[in-house]
């Protein structure tokens, strides 16, 4: 199954789905370089966000559940979103416990069911590792693996 499906979205979804990937990257206590530089890609790529909207952004306060779910009615959304989500999440090089929270309470306003999101962490680890299959330092493609428990 291909990880990001082909999933049409509004200008409107995606600057939810990046105010949920900012509300992660801070859950942890601040939003660090890796996560922004992550969140301003999704953006730009997506919505043609340029870097004064995403400034914007930035500054608004954190999407609560309620928001999101109202805003991302349907399945494939909610899934990108959450994906999007824990993405962010691992941009920092760790999907830490107070993330990992955010996006519980996400996929619960979203109606996404603990074993759905536990399938899709995992297809986001394995996106992460896919990305390091080719390298000939196996040692270090195993530790990444052992960290992302593979």
């Amino acid at each position: 199954m291909e990880f990001f499906q082909e999933t049409e979205i509004t200008a409107g979804q995606a600057e939810m789905i990046a105010r949920g990937m900012l509300a992660v990257a801070r859950a942890e206590g601040g939003l660090r370089k890796a996560e922004l530089e992550l969140i301003k890609s999704f953006y730009s790529d997506v919505a043609g966000g340029g870097a004064r909207h995403l400034a914007s952004l930035e500054q608004a306060p954190d999407l609560t559940p309620d928001v999101a779910a109202t805003a991302l009615t349907s399945e494939p959304v909610a899934r990108l979103f959450l994906k999007s989500c824990i993405l962010a999440g691992y941009a920092d090089g760790e999907y830490a416990p107070e993330e990992r929270a955010v996006v519980e309470k996400y996929a619960q306003a979203l109606r996404v069911d603990t074993e759905t999101l536990a399938k899709l962490e995992q297809s986001v680890k394995e996106y992460l590792l896919s990305h390091l299959a080719g390298l000939s330092n196996v040692d270090a493609t195993r530790a990444i693996a052992r960290k992302l428990k593979l």
